[in-house]
């Protein structure tokens, strides 16, 4: 009894009246009537808000391009995405003659080919800092974003393969009185 005493002054507080059963049955009973079939079609929920599955704008610039920033280590990559045809140029060179390691190329495709998008958009990228191993996972990054902006329904896609997350690993500082980072200099006993 002291519990629903409790509960009826907190609804008195916030300004919410509590509903009663009776309160409860005389507001079904003055709601139109449904027939049989409705009511088996679409039941009415009255618990809660209703959760409806919001999907995310599509982002695009004048040009119809989507536009997003990939960072990993040192390199930062602007990267621009409009549909066409698989091409992929990066700081004005093509990605053969730019990422010359098989290696770094596969690492920039992952997002089109988790998403079968494979040779449906063109990217233009400008990357700056790192070396070329940063650079390709800033392009990815950059990638996954702009695909996830373009198409928001790969989305989730995309971020359960980890590609939206941005990689917090950087180089540790060198501290003083060591060589590098951790390095100790070497222990001379006489």
């Amino acid at each position: 009894m002291a519990d629903k005493k409790s509960l009826s002054d907190l609804g008195s507080l916030t300004g919410q009246a509590e509903e009663t059963p009776a309160d409860a049955a005389a507001s079904v009973e003055t709601a139109a009537p449904a027939t049989t079939d409705e009511a088996a079609v679409a039941p009415v929920s009255t618990q809660g808000p209703q959760i409806e599955a919001v999907l995310r704008e599509q982002q695009l610039d004048k040009q119809g391009r989507a536009y997003a920033t990939g960072r990993r280590k040192d390199a930062v990559a602007r990267v621009w995405l409009k549909p066409g045809s698989g091409k992929i140029v990066v700081n004005g060179r093509e990605q053969e003659v730019y990422f010359a390691r098989p290696t770094l190329r596969l690492v920039i495709n992952q997002p089109f080919g988790i998403t079968d998008r494979s040779g449906q958009y063109d990217v233009i990228a400008t990357v700056k800092g790192g070396g070329l191993s940063g650079q390709a996972g800033a392009v990815l990054h950059g990638i996954a974003q702009a695909l996830s902006r373009y198409e928001p329904v790969l989305r989730t896609t995309v971020k359960r393969a980890g590609f939206l997350t941005r990689d917090p690993r950087v180089v540790e500082r060198k501290k003083y009185g060591r060589a590098k980072a951790r390095k100790s200099f070497q222990f001379s006993k006489r």
